[in-house]
């Protein structure tokens, strides 16, 4: 939707760009000289509109307050939308190689050696028409494989871009390209159906959870997140404006990751570099010191947890490997000294502490 209007004698053209998706789509101001793009640049809701009018939010939390800007954080790849417009090498139109004939010779051998013939919009949905069709009755439609992926054409479970799904559907189906749900999106989907909102981390901030975590929580614990870097400029920078806000309530971060990450570099009161993919290592000696030290919550696992007496034999060395998973057992496998492994127990169980996952862990960095 766009919608035009003169400001000061100069045009300017409103778009609510959603390069991304929601969670990154911020309304943009684009200005033009009637031609062309001149420059793209954050919208300033005043502009527009009264600020008190729009209800802003506002979280507060130790004396101090956490609110929107008035002015809308684009991320750095908006602003270059400019350059891509007009980008030499920006394909404008269909194009189709110069010897390869849907109906005769392809030539498949000369991919990506062969020159392009620019075609019109009604010969490319003719070949594709063709083509669907063609694969539908040599093949089977299980033979076209369409990108279901949870970040485009997907109507499973996912965002609301299924047209090409739905059509291919109702041709009798196809095969979906898309990322296991068990992967790092697992927490995507699993955060909706156990907390009824978007995941705490470095995606989404959720705004149900946050004002908890800020006024209650003394300790974060990044395990393997990467707010500033992982979550590029979702939300306009909301992980960053939220880790700095946090950070400055005297909320202390411990980083665990094998890289010190641009979060931590910034941010962290502590960063524990672990071997990728020996976290659970790590986690499993932590869990031995709360056992062996009594300083475990038995009141919650006792009333909010199943199942836990085969994990406690099995972190006791009672189990059928009869192998403590003590702090030195778990340092020779994840690199992290003991006595760090102790402290870092210690401090999880002493102080309230939250725990943000992002990208990559657990199994930091593994398969």
């Amino acid at each position: 939707m766009k919608t035009k209007f003169d400001i000061k004698n100069q045009k300017r053209v409103f778009k609510a760009a959603s390069l991304m998706g929601p969670r990154s789509g911020l309304p943009t101001v684009v200005d033009s000289d009637g031609e062309k793009l001149t420059r793209i640049r954050p919208l300033h809701y005043e502009d527009y509109a009264d600020w008190e009018s729009l209800n802003p939010w506002k979280i507060e939390a130790k004396g101090k307050v956490f609110e929107p800007t008035k002015k809308t954080l684009p991320a750095v790849y908006y602003l270059s939308y400019k350059k891509r417009v007009y980008s030499e090498n920006r394909v404008k139109w269909p194009l189709k190689r110069v010897d390869w004939d849907p109906d005769g010779e392809r030539n498949p051998q000369n991919r990506g050696k062969s020159k392009y013939v620019r075609i019109s919009w009604d010969e490319a949905t003719d070949i594709i028409a063709k083509e669907i069709a063609r694969v539908k009755e040599k093949y089977g439609m299980s033979a076209i494989l369409a990108e279901a992926d949870m970040h485009g054409e997907g109507k499973h479970v996912a965002p609301s871009h299924g047209c090409m799904n739905r059509l291919l559907s109702i041709l009798g189906g196809y095969t979906v390209q898309m990322r296991n749900m068990d992967s790092w999106e697992g927490y995507a989907w699993g955060s909706k159906n156990v907390w009824g909102c978007e995941p705490v981390g470095e995606v989404q901030p959720s705004a149900n959870v946050w004002p908890d975590i800020a006024q209650n929580t003394e300790t974060i614990l990044f395990w393997a997140a990467d707010p500033e870097v992982g979550a590029a400029g979702f939300d306009g920078y909301m992980s960053s404006r939220l880790s700095y806000w946090i950070h400055s309530l005297g909320v202390k971060y411990i980083y665990v990751d094998p890289a010190l990450n641009y979060s931590a570099a910034k941010l962290a009161d502590k960063w524990i570099p672990v071997k990728p993919n020996t976290d659970a290592a790590l986690e499993l000696a932590v869990a031995h010191v709360w056992l062996t030290e009594g300083i475990y919550d038995k009141d919650y696992v006792k009333t909010h947890v199943v199942g836990e007496e085969p994990f406690f034999d099995y972190v006791l060395g009672k189990a059928e490997d009869g192998t403590p998973k003590t702090p030195k057992w778990a340092s020779g496998i994840c690199g992290v000294p003991s006595w760090t492994i102790k402290a870092l127990a210690r401090h999880w169980a002493k102080q309230i502490t939250s725990v943000t996952i992002g990208n990559g862990g657990p199994g930091i960095r593994g398969p």
